[in-house]
């Protein structure tokens, strides 16, 4: 029995590091089916997640992830993405689709320009119910120009 409680509690404490994150790719997001659901808010059908066993994983966890920024501020409300794909064929304008994209709320704002690739560290938020923001948040985040 102590056997067993002491590889469980090793897992988590593997898995779950407090003291690093997790690196996250592409592939991980892609952990995800979608299926339409009608907003009576908007008339209109949407697509909801129902996020796979790995991704559900690391909700709450802190991760890190690299990709293109993108900045879809209007107005200065701070509404930036990091996407798979470059502005030309991310999920808004072009043919991917919506796990490869990720909201991100900065601690700080940052000084990033479009379709540079960052590195973006932050709490992973998993939203199935919102319509108004992205399927995947990453909160308090920080981020890093790759060079």
């Amino acid at each position: 029995m102590h056997k067993i409680v002491f590889c469980i509690t090793f897992f988590i404490v593997f898995k779950f590091n407090l003291f690093s994150q997790q690196n996250l790719s592409w592939n991980d997001f892609a952990d995800v089916k979608f299926y339409n659901v009608y907003s009576a808010k908007y008339d209109d059908i949407f697509l909801k997640p129902k996020f796979g066993p790995i991704i559900k994983s690391y909700q709450g966890a802190k991760i890190r992830v690299k990709g293109y920024f993108l900045d879809f501020s209007i107005d200065d409300d701070g509404f930036y993405l990091l996407s798979k794909n470059p502005r030309s064929s991310c999920f808004f304008c072009g043919g991917a689709g919506p796990e490869s994209v990720v909201e991100v709320v900065f601690k700080k704002k940052p000084n990033f320009k479009t379709d540079q690739i960052v590195e973006v560290t932050g709490v992973l938020i998993l939203n199935v119910e919102d319509v108004d923001h992205c399927n995947y948040i990453l909160k308090d985040a920080v981020g890093k120009l790759i060079e």
